[in-house]
């Protein structure tokens, strides 16, 4: 118990310190005095031109007063959005930079221009200097010749001095407009030159952001000697997209506003900082969410930082952290106790997880509210909120699953081989053997390791279910007869129940003797040592069920037999040890053996689902019986033919599944019989299959809402790395804990755990269908799993069984184009974006090559 308080303790503390880490206080020069000048809009939070919603009188008087207490000037953009302006900061005592609306709308101009004229005049005292348009020419409105024309224009009417205001760029490229004005106007913006607030020497930067703007500012004084120089706009974003090597942040600005104005107080420099407050209306104008967050104040008027004193990031993350660290704390003390049989590593691992988990939750829930989000951006959060939990808990489960089976002491429940029982101590076992349309030659095979048993007390039942061409089931037919009384034969035509009614044909023919019934499918080749190893368990009345793994063989030099042996392998070595350690295995409907009086005293084979093994383990498990799982190759069948078989078979077990956890819901949910472990893992144990689903679902999202901010970016914003980094995170924690666990647990090389990897990643849209189907619908058709190749078919016809994965490949394939297309590619959250289309690409990839590679394989060991 202290060790595992003390290892909470520390996980918790590790958190808070990470919390403290990031939030550590930043300590830009102190400025004291007052500001030089402020461009404003004078937007509320939940105000928008667009939408003409302006500001009232007072609060635009509010606004003046505040700025008042900083700063004697102010700088305008528009002179018929909000004209009161003027009138107002005449009586606040403030002195205005007032500008015209210039752009494409030439009827409009004409209005700001009379406008300006008329302002002008009025307000002679109050408006020191005008300025003709806000980056017209940066934004190819207009041609230099019809800004000089307005310029003149107003140069010829107005009495104070003129001026365009333009990046300092366009004023080298233009240099005749010099002649045209009475000073000169430039906006100085390093962050979206992409450049640091501080050097970075590592990347071979020699000035931060400040320098750099400064060195702009003296090469146009230099170029416009006779000229004053104002800056009208200078500053940096506290929130929003990166920019390559700057990074908006409430620190950042801080620090680039303060070293500013503190350089441009001793350097005589005349400018006005951008801007006043934020402006959330602005987020989608080309900036991306960037252009929400340039204000020294936030939208409700709150300063961001002090101009005095250290800086910090999130003020609120103490108790952010702290609420982490509480709601982590319980789970760690209690998993560390539970699970002491685990090593300290594995109890730390975990405990780190549980923390993980708990400090992204307090993120996902606390971030929102450091943004400006619209109703759309409102909606995702509610969509995806809830995939993030279940995202979260799939890696906990995951997790739980890396730390028993890397750092347990030993297993609690190992079961070996037993020593043969003398034959009149064996129990009777029935062999049944359920076949539809199999070729006779390879149930020939089966029946040929059957006949080899090392085994006195035994028979063997060969039910043909529904196949309707008697050259294929009179082979089998006429073998049995040939391989004596021990082997029995029965045909079925028409016969309900797929292969659970076959099965549950069979118990009724079985013999009165038989104690054990045993099943595998017909393209197995059974070991001679099978029942005399592992009969004995039986002799417990406790124990239902022995089962073995489902292994493969004949595949060593077929690519595609090789790589599918492999992926089943993974589960038997891994999740069939994790899940036996709670009595929670998967039963499985070849080289399993049932207690006869276990299974006929629940119900027999259950023919409502499509996995009857399955419901059968679950149904054992229920009335209070043991299963055994023995981690030893006793059968091996072939793996499936091709990549339509492989997918069918997938979608099969994922639709049953579905069908299982719908029909026992009760059993899974509510205090029974099942024990919590047992619970845990038929709840839990098929996560990764949802896993599956919410990834399809996710890119059906993704691809809409990608066509929305290709095609219609005005509504559809970039989604917030809220949404992006939980999805990142766990697409990397996944492929790690795999690959891990592969290493550490299946006898295989790197080549065929790659090529194991691919091969799962190719049955995600399967599996995906399957759950989805499996929720929504009662029944599915039963289809067999072919095990020989189907001749026929081009190279084109490869690919006839992933259609659908090939067109989603396509459709996010032209949504990662059309975002590296889109202006969305300069913005970090559209690279993330972007790498996320390309990650949810790869199981269509993989689904491509996999039925490439069976193609190509042939059947050469099949």
């Amino acid at each position: 118990m202290i060790t595992a308080i003390l290892l909470a303790l520390v996980v918790a503390a590790l958190n808070i310190g990470l919390w403290w880490w990031g939030n550590r206080p930043h300590g830009p020069e102190d400025w004291h005095g007052q500001i030089n000048g402020f461009a404003v809009s004078l937007f509320q939070r939940y105000q928008n031109p667009f939408t003409q919603s302006f500001p009232s009188d007072d609060e635009i008087d509010g606004d003046l007063k505040l700025l008042r207490q900083y700063t004697g000037r102010i700088r305008t953009y528009s002179m018929q959005e909000n004209p009161q302006v003027y009138r107002l900061a005449q009586k606040e005592g403030l002195k205005v930079m007032a500008s015209a609306q210039i752009d494409t709308r030439l009827d409009n101009n004409e209005k700001e221009l009379e406008a300006l004229i008329a302002m002008s005049r009025r307000y002679p005292d109050t408006i020191e200097r005008v300025l003709v348009g806000n980056e017209v020419l940066f934004r190819n409105d207009l041609p230099v010749d019809k800004m000089i024309t307005y310029l003149d224009r107003a140069r010829a009417h107005i009495r104070q001095p003129v001026s365009i205001a333009e990046p300092d760029y366009i004023w080298l490229k233009y240099p005749e407009l010099a002649d045209h004005v009475d000073y000169i106007t430039i906006h100085l913006f390093p962050f979206w030159n992409g450049v640091a607030v501080t050097p970075e020497q590592i990347l071979g930067e020699d000035q931060g952001a400040v320098r750099q703007a400064e060195a702009a500012y003296l090469q146009i004084k230099e170029r416009f000697p006779n000229k004053h120089i104002v800056v009208g706009e200078v500053g940096w974003p506290s929130n929003g997209d990166r920019r390559e090597r700057a990074y908006p942040s409430i620190s950042n600005e801080a620090i680039f506003d303060r070293q500013w104005l503190i350089w441009a107080k001793h350097n005589n420099v005349d400018y006005y900082l951008f801007e006043a407050f934020d402006q959330p209306w602005k987020e989608g104008l080309g900036e991306g969410r960037t252009g929400s967050y340039w204000g020294v104040f936030n939208a409700d008027r709150q300063p961001k930082f002090p101009f005095i004193g250290p800086v910090t990031e999130d003020t609120g993350w103490p108790w952010k952290a702290l609420a982490a660290s509480l709601l982590a704390l319980l789970p760690m003390i209690w998993f560390s106790v539970r699970f002491s049989r685990f090593k300290l590593m594995g109890r730390l691992f975990f405990d780190v997880l549980i923390q993980l988990a708990c400090g992204l939750i307090v993120w996902s829930v606390t971030l929102p509210f450091n943004f400006y989000l619209s109703w759309v951006d409102w909606s995702m959060l509610v969509l995806l909120f809830p995939a993030q939990v279940a995202i979260l808990a799939i890696m906990l489960i995951n997790g739980f699953e890396f730390a028993e089976v890397l750092w347990r002491r030993t297993w609690i429940r190992h079961a070996n081989l037993l020593p043969p029982d003398p034959p009149e101590k064996q129990p009777f076992v029935s062999i049944h053997l359920a076949c539809y349309n199999e070729p006779p030659e390879m149930v020939i095979i089966t029946l040929d390791s059957l006949a080899a048993l090392e085994y006195e007390n035994f028979e063997v039942l060969v039910i043909d279910n529904n196949t309707k061409d008697p050259a294929i089931w009179k082979p089998v037919q006429e073998y049995c007869e040939k391989l004596g009384p021990h082997f029995r034969f029965f045909h079925l035509e028409p016969w309900p129940g797929f292969k659970a009614g076959a099965l549950n044909f069979g118990l009724k023919e079985t013999s009165p003797r038989a104690d054990v019934v045993a099943v595998i499918d017909a393209d197995y080749v059974v070991r001679a040592d099978w029942l005399k190893s592992l009969a004995g368990y039986f002799h417990d009345p406790k124990v239902a069920v022995v089962q073995c793994p489902q292994a493969h063989r004949d595949f060593e030099h077929n690519r595609f037999r090789r790589m599918t042996a492999w992926e089943y392998d993974g589960f038997f070595r891994i999740g069939m040890h994790h899940r036996n350690e709670r009595n929670a295995i998967i039963q499985h409907g070849t080289m399993t053996m049932v207690r006869r009086s276990a299974l006929e005293g629940t119900g027999g084979w259950s023919e409502w689902t499509i996995c009857e093994d399955a419901e059968l383990g679950l149904r054992l498990m229920h009335a209070g019986y043991e299963l055994v799982y023995v981690d030893e190759l006793m059968g091996k069948g072939l793996t499936p033919a091709d990549f339509k078989a492989y997918k069918s078979q997938r979608y099969r077990w994922a639709f049953g599944a579905m069908q299982i956890l719908k029909g026992r819901w009760n059993w899974m949910t509510k205090k029974g019989p099942l024990s919590g472990g047992q619970r845990f893992h038929f709840l839990t144990g098929w996560f990764s299959w949802f896993a599956d689903a919410l990834h399809l679902i996710f890119t059906l999202m993704a691809i809409f809402w990608t066509a929305g901010m290709v095609g219609l970016p005005q509504i559809f914003s970039l989604p917030m790395q809220l949404f992006l980094i939980p999805v990142i995170g766990f697409f990397f924690a996944k492929a790690i804990f795999g690959v891990v666990l592969y290493r550490a647990r299946v006898p295989c090389g790197w080549y065929d755990t790659i090529m194991a990897s691919l091969a799962s990643m190719s049955l995600s849209h399967a599996i995906a269908r399957g759950i989805l189907h499996g929720l929504t619908r009662e029944k599915t058709s039963f289809v067999v799993t072919a095990k020989s190749r189907r001749l026929g078919g081009s190279n084109f016809a490869a690919f006839t069984p992933v259609r659908e994965e090939m067109l989603m490949f396509l459709a996010l394939a032209l949504c990662v184009i059309g975002m590296a297309k889109s202006s969305a590619a300069h913005f970090t959250e559209g690279q993330l974006w972007m790498f996320i289309l390309t990650a949810q690409s790869i199981p269509y990839v993989s689904a491509l090559i996999g039925a490439w590679i069976a193609h190509r394989s042939g059947d050469k060991a099949g």
